[in-house]
């Protein structure tokens, strides 16, 4: 059994590595990829998005780029994790298919629309396009089987103290996703820093003896640089297809269902997530929030996903 997914990102070492989950894993239906402005500018990152999916010989799957700011205030993009392109680290200078002629928001309402069962949105960027489609095309909600989105944290934040990246460069939107009232899972900081590429990882991806493998290698071996320079990590953390790889096994996480709300205006937590994991506010639930990772697991799972798309590339 497939899942139909919509991935919308703003490639970014770690969402690169969620493209490629999400092509070659055969549980997952790919319909198309939506860019946002994060990581880097839109034009950078829907480029890093174009360039992942012909690296992975999907040039096929519809790309579009969508928003290129917040809903509210200014865009501050991660150069110092990421780079100036965004995906800093290995040559990529290679042909790739034209963006789709529409916003994202329309090429997810179309892809939504023709779909022939509900489909499951990953959000591994700031939720600007999310937000967007969902405002302006509520209808739409009981096409959407289910929302699991990369960003937020119970615990402590990796912009500002409690502040994940993703929530914090567009924390209107997310409180727009958590009051929708559809499926929701969050897959926050406290579980994705348990995916780490360690240098076993990393060695992994360069003993595999192909040009997506060593790719790999060079965005892990970049990453692993700026986080140490950032944060004093011995190794980076793959935020990103954590969130793909519980929509193809949903068992590779624990959950906990909980209320969780934005913070909007706090002077020192603006764009923190509060997860009520003991249930103190009395608040509905509204999201499965992840708590722990089966770490093993999850990369034998990019890393077949990986191979896969190493493989079919070699065969073409």
């Amino acid at each position: 059994m497939t899942t139909s997914v919509i991935i919308d990102c703003d490639p970014g070492h770690d969402d690169a590595l969620a493209l490629l989950l999400a092509v070659g894993d055969p549980r997952v239906d790919l319909l198309g990829v939506t860019t946002v402005a994060g990581n880097q500018t839109l034009d950078k990152t829907t480029r890093n998005a174009q360039r992942i999916l012909a690296l992975a010989g999907a040039e096929k799957i519809p790309v579009a780029a969508g928003a290129d700011r917040p809903l509210v205030g200014d865009l501050t993009v991660a150069e110092d994790i990421h780079g100036a392109s965004g995906l800093d680290g290995p040559e990529l200078d290679l042909p790739v298919a034209d963006v789709a002629g529409v916003h994202a928001i329309e090429l997810m309402r179309r892809l939504i629309t023709d779909a022939a069962e509900p489909v499951t949105l990953i959000a591994t960027g700031p939720l600007t396009n999310v937000a967007l489609l969902l405002r302006t095309h509520p209808r739409l909600t009981r096409q959407i089987r289910h929302i699991v989105f990369m960003g937020g944290s119970t615990e402590r934040g990796n912009t500002t103290p409690y502040g994940e990246f993703n929530i914090v460069t567009d924390p209107e939107a997310a409180d727009i996703v958590l009051r929708s009232g559809l499926p929701l899972t969050m897959i926050g900081l406290n579980v994705t820093h348990q995916a780490l590429a360690t240098t076993e990882i990393i060695a992994e991806f360069q003993g595999m003896g192909t040009r997506l493998g060593s790719v790999c290698a060079e965005l892990m071996t970049f990453f692993a640089g700026a986080y140490r320079r950032n944060f004093g990590f011995g190794h980076p953390p793959v935020h990103d297809p954590v969130a793909v790889a519980a929509v193809i096994d949903p068992e590779i996480v624990r959950r906990e269902t909980v209320n969780v709300t934005v913070e909007l205006a706090g002077a020192y937590t603006r764009g923190a997530t509060v997860a009520d994991l003991h249930r103190r506010t009395k608040r509905e639930p509204n999201a499965d929030v992840a708590v722990s990772l089966d770490v093993d697991a999850f990369w034998r799972l990019l890393m077949a996903a990986v191979r896969t798309v190493s493989t079919a590339n070699t065969a073409g």
